[in-house]
Order: structure tokens, then C-alpha cells, then sequence
């Protein structure tokens, strides 16, 4: 029997990783959610597959928007859902508040409610659903009171900007839907995760794309920073995308909720050192601190208690932090070298 996937958010770096996954490691069809404006560049390698529907198919829907997203349920009847689609990005979500919070907490409240509904009209109708929530739920928590093992699935939320409300929001519904209602959901508060396709609105993504773009000679040799001394602990996207898979088919237990997370700590300020250690012209290259770089407030204490997840699961992170580096800093080399105009941020 061949499953259907459902993965809004499909044209994101996380999005499109898992499409991959699915396409390369399942016999699933898979159906991505776009909206019409969606920029295809991450789903470029998907799209001849796409055009000759092998397996793959892309549905219209915003999570804006509670007709589409009916429609898209109603016609799909996905087996398993990867709600993945977000604003994103939380220095951005100072600034767009209200977009922020109506996408991620009122959009995600519309997905499950579409799920819902379609799951009252027809009672055999039992999809597991995912729902992608963020260690930023967790916020600014001070190094005397952060676990020794590191935070886990029960320390107290302390979001430290609107995109992170906006997650608790998310964290939340999903739990609500499966205690309420009796659906197959589970939440995840994956930690910084990383590699190509990276936005380059992130921190090590716009400064791979700066490296790179300083080895072709497009700008400068000074990489503009924010703050350096954030702790973080990375995982590779190829590893979460995994994750996401075992996720839903190990055992998927309604209202369940995880922390997941990669092996690999240091301050923001090493993962930069990391990459300029790469490059051609790490002589030369000069950092610049930019204080629009710099967030109000900061979750810089980001370390995860992942044994819920690996106990129930048995997923181990297997891609190093230096390949990942060198490959997220490889991705930005690739398109630089393409001729491709990019903004300097």
C-alpha cells in the first residue's frame, strides 16, 4: 500500500529536505503545499518528477486561508501530515508581529481544524500529523538554572521574541487537538538545524553566502555579525528530516511532544571562525559587527536533552558539524558562482 504525505512549507530548506527523504527511502507519494508566490529554488531538482506526477504533486493552499486548506485535505486525504510552514525567521518577527503570530499559531489552528473537520465527515479517517514547533519555546534560559543534561521536554517556556510566542502557540494547539479530539499528533521542538538550502536570513547561512561571496570578489572581505556569543547546538537538516520520518512511524503517540537536537555545541562566533577556516581568503577576511544584526532580546542558551526522542525512537544524529559546514558553505559557492544577484544581508 502506497501512503500519502502531506508537507506544508515543502519549498523551505526543511521542507524540501524531507521531500527528498521521502521520495528516496519510502514508496509514499508525496504532495507539497505551496502558495502560488512560493520562490521554487530549494524544489528546483523536483520539478521534471513533478511535471511527470512520479510520485510527486504540489497543492495550492495557504495557511491563511481556511477555504484552501479544506480543499487541499478534502482532496488529498494525506496519511501523514509534516506541518512545517511558518514565519520563519525571529528577527523579523519584531517587526512583523501580527503576521507572525496570525501564520503560525492561527494558521497552524486552521490546518488541524481542516484535519478535523475532515476526519468528522468520514470516522475511518486517522492521519498522524506532525506539527514543527521550535527550541526557541524555551527562550532565554540563564546558565544557573539550565539543566545539567540540558533543556528538556518539561522546562518552563520563557519565549524571547513573537516568533517564539508564536511557537508556543503552535507547541500548544497541537497538544490541544490530540487531547481534545482524540488525533494523532505530536509536536517537536527541534534545536538549530542547518545545511544547504539554508535561508540566508540565519545566522551561519548569511555567513557562508558572505564567505562566498567575498571569495568571488562580489563584495568586500568583512563578514557583518550579529551576536557571537550565542550558544547553539546544531543538527544537520538531513538528520532532522529523519528524525521527522521515525517521528510518525515509530510508534506515534497523540499528544506526545519532543525535543530533538544534533551533538555538536559552540558559541555562534566558533561556527563563524569554523567556516572562514574554510575559505580561500581566511587571511583577509575581516569581521564587522551590525547592530541590525543584533535582536532584542536573545535566546542564547540553546542546548537540548534529546533522550526522550532517541529512548522512544532510537534516532542518533549521524552527519558531523564540519560536513555540514562544508557543505552549507559549498551550497552558497555554488549559487555565487551562478551569476546570481543576492542582497548583502
Amino acid at each position: 500500500m502506497s501512503y500519502k504525505a502531506l508537507i506544508t512549507g515543502v519549498t523551505g530548506m526543511v521542507g524540501s529536505h524531507l521531500a527528498d527523504f521521502l521520495l528516496a527511502n519510502t514508496n509514499w507519494d508525496v504532495y507539497g503545499v505551496c502558495r502560488w508566490r512560493s520562490p521554487l529554488d530549494n524544489i528546483q531538482h523536483l520539478l521534471d518528477r513533478a511535471n511527470e506526477h512520479n510520485r510527486l504533486y504540489f497543492e495550492y493552499a495557504d495557511l491563511n486561508d481556511q477555504v484552501s486548506l479544506l480543499h487541499v485535505i478534502e482532496h488529498v486525504r494525506p496519511d501523514y501530515v509534516f506541518h512545517l510552514a511558518a514565519q520563519s525567521y525571529p528577527l523579523t518577527s519584531f517587526t512583523a508581529p501580527i503576521d507572525t503570530l496570525n501564520t503560525n499559531i492561527l494558521g497552524t489552528c486552521r490546518l488541524l481544524e481542516a484535519i478535523h473537520h475532515e476526519m468528522e465527515r468520514d470516522a475511518s479517517y486517522k492521519p498522524v500529523i506532525h506539527v514543527c514547533a521550535s527550541s526557541e519555546v524555551f527562550g532565554k534560559i540563564p546558565a544557573a538554572k539550565k539543566p545539567e543534561a540540558g533543556i528538556h521536554e518539561e522546562c518552563p517556556f520563557h519565549p524571547a521574541s513573537p516568533y517564539a510566542i508564536s511557537k508556543v502557540g503552535t507547541d500548544l494547539l497541537g497538544r490541544y487537538y490530540a487531547e481534545a479530539y482524540g488525533m494523532t499528533v505530536m509536536t517537536t521542538r527541534m534545536f538549530t538545524h542547518t545545511g544547504p538550502r539554508r535561508g540566508d536570513v540565519f545566522h551561519e547561512s548569511t555567513f557562508a553566502k558572505q564567505i562566498a561571496m567575498i571569495e568571488a570578489g562580489m563584495i568586500e572581505p568583512k563578514v557583518m555579525v550579529g551576536n557571537l556569543k550565542s550558544l547553539r547546538t546544531y543538527a544537520d537538516v538531513r538528520d532532522a528530516v529523519r528524525a521527522y520520518y521515525m517521528l510518525v512511524t515509530i510508534d506515534p503517540t497523540p499528544g506526545e511532544y519532543y525535543n530533538i537536537g544534533g551533538s555538536y555545541t559552540c558559541e555562534v562566533g566558533d561556527t563563524l571562525n569554523t567556516l572562514i577556516s574554510y575559505s580561500t581568503m581566511k587571511d583577509k577576511i575581516r569581521v564587522v559587527t551590525d547592530p541590525a544584526r543584533l535582536r532584542p532580546i536573545d535566546a542564547d542558551l540553546q542546548v537540548p536533552d534529546c533522550r526522550k526522542f532517541k529512548a522512544h525512537t532510537g534516532w542518533e544524529p549521524q552527519i558531523s558539524f564540519d560536513t555540514t559546514m562544508h557543505d552549507l558553505l559549498d551550497y552558497w559557492r555554488e549559487r555565487v558562482s551562478n551569476g546570481t544577484t543576492f542582497l548583502t544581508r
